[in-house]
């Protein structure tokens, strides 16, 4: 029997899952990493743990199902994105640690140029001036690493999301490639023209020999080095997490809308050949495809999503596992006044505030654990509401069915109450593992393993649907209750 591989590289963790021709999940590994924080608001990985924590995760996945190279079909990588990575063409030695999509320290100049090139660069990209992008992450390491701007003059270095930067080490430097859905994210790629921008290379001062070719998400990459795991597989699939997500819940048709509850949340809605100009703090980018042209996307990003419960596991102990703030929160019938703004890296959209920071509110004597509990997961909906009602300003249409995925999504507590907010159904799929499965889609339809999407989409079933069960008058007050606390940190 053939298999497709996902290798699922992500923010504090790197997963490799293994799919059957009827797209079951057959094997998975995980292997966590550590999180390196410098200085407040910035935020870092060490390469070398990227690398070698998918190297193991592969090998794990293919020892737990009991097969070899030659078993898999291909593999399909996705990634966190925005994730800045800068190394030696010639000895795949990065010049500095990863600088995560998360990290604020180009805040500052960010803020510079906001207000002489924010139309200039939203026209080519797509994207608001933010930290969050690849452009001021580049321009910082080769500003502040010595020798880094004169090397990367001279040709000597390689830039890469870290679909690019695992492709790379998994073929020994043969690919040196990304894909559209990860350009885009850079600031630096014209999702117009689907090219990089030469004047925006300009800007930021950039070599453009520094960047990877750009393909379809779907792609014959190339192989990775027999050495690496007794034989080469194919790598058929690069794609940036959301957007796999996107395409893993088979939203191929304009209007379909999905959340990603992961560290962040990400909604992303496809939006068809077009673009659409957001007015209300969402951002254009692009979604994955087996053609050479992409769909267009709308985006809005929550910096702190899923996150907000590690927080409260690890830095608070209010709770020892993940799956105790549901039985917390339901232990209250509400959080008895207490808000709390999750800002710990400032807010993503559709604020856009980087200066923005958490605060909890409402706190009395009564004031217990299960309502800061329930407060925190309630805030995770409740920033997802302000991005879906700025995207239905946006296609100026209702948003009826929210497709969700993502560590969090298990959560019934959260997912009810994001459906009490919301004022929609909220679909829960069975195999929650959409970033990772749209990944092995694409991998797979393009080697040829399946025929179309429609053939993997028979295979698929619904794990729960949430109707909303509060009324507008409740969920009113709920909301000008957030929304009070969230304009008091913004204006901090």
């Amino acid at each position: 029997m053939k298999y497709v591989m996902a290798i699922d590289q992500g923010t504090t963790s790197s997963r490799a899952i293994i799919f059957n021709d009827k797209a079951e999940i057959v094997s998975m590994a995980q292997m966590e990493f550590k999180q390196i924080y410098p200085k407040p608001g910035w935020v870092e990985h060490n390469p070398k743990d990227i690398i070698s924590s998918v190297i193991d995760v592969v090998k794990q996945s293919m020892a737990k199902a009991d097969i070899s190279a030659c078993d898999i079909s291909a593999i399909g990588v996705t990634n966190q994105r925005e994730t800045t990575l800068v190394w030696d063409k010639i000895t795949g030695e990065p010049v500095y640690n990863a600088v995560v999509w998360q990290c604020r320290r180009t805040a500052e100049l960010c803020e510079k140029l906001k207000g002489k090139y924010h139309e200039f660069i939203y026209e080519r990209t797509g994207l608001v001036i933010d930290a969050y992008f690849s452009a001021t992450k580049i321009k910082w390491i080769l500003d502040n690493v010595e020798g880094a701007k004169d090397r990367a003059k001279r040709g000597e270095l390689a830039f890469g999301t870290v679909d690019t930067y695992v492709m790379w080490h998994l073929s020994k430097g043969k690919i040196f490639a990304t894909d559209y859905t990860n350009a885009a994210r850079t600031m630096l790629f014209n999702v117009h023209a689907l090219t990089w921008d030469d004047e925006l290379l300009n800007l930021f001062d950039i070599p453009k020999s520094m960047l990877p070719e750009v393909h379809s998400s779907g792609y014959a990459y190339g192989y990775t080095d027999e050495r690496l795991f007794g034989g080469k597989i194919a790598i058929c699939g690069a794609v940036g997490d959301q957007q796999s997500a996107l395409f893993g819940q088979f939203c191929t048709q304009t209007g379909d809308v999905k959340n990603t509850y992961g560290t962040g949340c990400f909604l992303l809605m496809n939006v068809g050949d077009s673009p659409v100009r957001s007015k209300n703090g969402l951002i254009t980018t692009l979604g994955a495809s087996l053609d050479k042209r992409p769909p267009y996307l709308l985006e809005g990003s929550v910096f702190v999503g899923g996150a907000v419960v590690q927080w409260l596991r690890d830095e608070m102990k209010f709770i020892k596992s993940a799956e105790e703030s549901q039985t917390l929160a339901q232990s209250v019938k509400s959080c008895n006044g207490v808000y709390l703004v999750p800002a710990f890296t400032g807010l993503g959209a559709p604020y856009w505030n980087a200066e923005a920071r958490g605060c909890i509110s409402g706190i009395t004597r009564g004031t217990k654990i299960e309502h800061i509990v329930r407060a925190g997961l309630e805030s995770i909906a409740y920033q997802v509401y302000d991005v879906v009602e700025a995207m239905k300003r946006d296609c100026k249409k209702d948003i009826t069915v929210l497709k969700v995925d993502g560590g969090a999504a298990q959560n019934d507590f959260l997912m009810g109450f994001q459906a009490d907010i919301l004022n929609c159904n909220v679909v829960r799929p069975k195999i929650i593992e959409t970033t990772a499965a749209g990944a092995a889609y694409l991998a797979g339809i393009t080697c040829g393993f399946w025929r179309d999407l429609k053939q993997i989409e028979g295979f698929i079933k619904i794990d729960k649907v949430f109707l909303p069960k509060i009324d507008d008058g409740q969920r009113k007050n709920l909301l000008k209750g957030w929304h009070a606390e969230v304009k008091k940190v913004c204006q901090k």
